[in-house]
């Protein structure tokens, strides 16, 4: 009878278990929510005074899963992330030149917002630019707090001052017949040195001349010098002076600032026009929204056979590295980590590198028009101060 009552309990304990619902399953085998907050910020300028679109801010988890957001044309962003004291990261271009770290602590289902000192944009780039004739790229840069130092002709000619800095502005009329002319093919060789080893320049106008060859300006195609070859890039002083009527190419320009169409004042009687360029070289990032001629162009595509490997700026000192990370949406982005999260990152399928372009080539970007602070080039300069911080 005893093994009876017994044999009666087992079935009754097991019919309740059998009637069990799903939402009472045994505490042990639930699985852990992880727990998130938002950090709010606006970037800026590093003297505060420019909001800057398009950054990179993010963060990583403690298995290196990252949560990232961009800034919108206002400098500002939500970040969602896991709770805890976390390194967050404020980058453009791919974060070797300009960044920003700092440490928050993000708190379950709260917005933190953080203040301005913590959100700026700061410079760790070496800058240098080229006095020119006709534009000031370095007041614009002094506009948003940076720093650049002016070099000289003879400095580009020296590859072991040019290989100090990581970014040299080469304003227009800088390279012209007043400049000793022997000096060319020293300079022609170093800058293809400095941009094959992850320096990065930026020429407007008549400058293309250090790209192509020539001085001042040119009406042909093929003429000697330059660094970048003939068939990449063809510029002829043909442009006439006025309004143009401008449309921005490029969804990540449009979106960093806040608008897709501009006019600019091309105010001199005569300026280089872009005639033939190789698509597959070179990205447009403005162009003429009525021939759909290029106007703006950029590439880090620059590649060459007998460069010497030259530490370039600031490359030997950090302790950043550039990789690539694919978001969901298969969206790619470069962004530059500390070294020593490079091998968790990679095994989570990060690669190192930016995303496109050559492996340690920098940017040349070019501009057909000015960005002289004097005169109208109107949202014109809103593009170059994104150009700037870029680079």
């Amino acid at each position: 009878m005893r093994n009876f009552n017994l044999l009666l309990i087992f079935i009754i304990l097991l019919s309740l278990g059998a009637c069990r619902s799903e939402s009472e399953t045994p505490a042990e085998i639930t699985s852990t929510v992880m727990k998130t907050g938002k950090l709010s910020g606006k970037v800026m300028s590093q003297n505060g005074s420019k909001p800057i679109g398009g950054a990179s801010v993010f963060t990583f988890d403690e298995k290196y899963k990252i949560y990232h957001t961009l800034s919108d044309s206002d400098g500002n962003f939500i970040l969602e992330a896991p709770v805890g004291t976390r390194t967050v990261y404020i980058q453009t271009g791919n974060g070797s030149n300009f960044r920003t770290e700092i440490s928050a602590t993000i708190k379950d289902n709260e917005t933190v917002n953080l203040n301005a000192n913590q959100t700026k944009l700061n410079q760790v780039a070496k800058i240098a630019y080229v006095k020119g004739s006709y534009d000031k790229i370095e007041d614009i840069i002094l506009n948003l707090g940076y720093t650049a130092t002016e070099i000289t002709n003879a400095d580009l000619a020296n590859i072991n001052t040019l290989a100090q800095y990581d970014i040299v502005f080469l304003n227009c009329g800088s390279r012209n017949y007043t400049v000793n002319q022997a000096l060319y093919p020293a300079i022609d060789a170093n800058l293809a040195i400095f941009v094959a080893n992850g320096g990065s320049i930026y020429a407007s106008d008549w400058d293309v001349a250090y790209l192509v060859g020539g001085t001042n300006n040119t009406d042909n195609c093929g003429v000697s010098g330059g660094f970048v070859p003939d068939s990449k890039l063809c510029s002829k002083n043909l442009g006439s002076s006025g309004l143009v009527a401008a449309s921005v190419n490029n969804a990540g320009l449009t979106a960093a600032l806040g608008f897709n169409s501009l006019n600019i004042d091309y105010d001199l009687g005569a300026w280089q026009k872009i005639i033939t360029y190789d698509p597959a070289y070179w990205e447009v990032l403005v162009k003429d929204a009525t021939t759909n001629d290029a106007l703006m162009l950029r590439t880090n595509q620059f590649t060459a056979t007998g460069i010497p490997t030259t530490p370039i700026g600031n490359a030997p000192n950090t302790a950043f590295t550039t990789v690539c990370i694919t978001l969901p949406g298969n969206i790619q982005i470069s962004i530059s980590v500390p070294t020593v999260a490079v091998p968790y990152l990679v095994a989570l399928g990060a690669t190192v590198g930016p995303c496109s372009g050559a492996s340690g080539s920098g940017y040349i970007y070019y501009t057909t028009f000015h960005n002289h602070a004097s005169g109208n080039i109107g949202n014109a300069g809103v593009i170059l101060q994104y150009v700037i911080v870029n680079l």
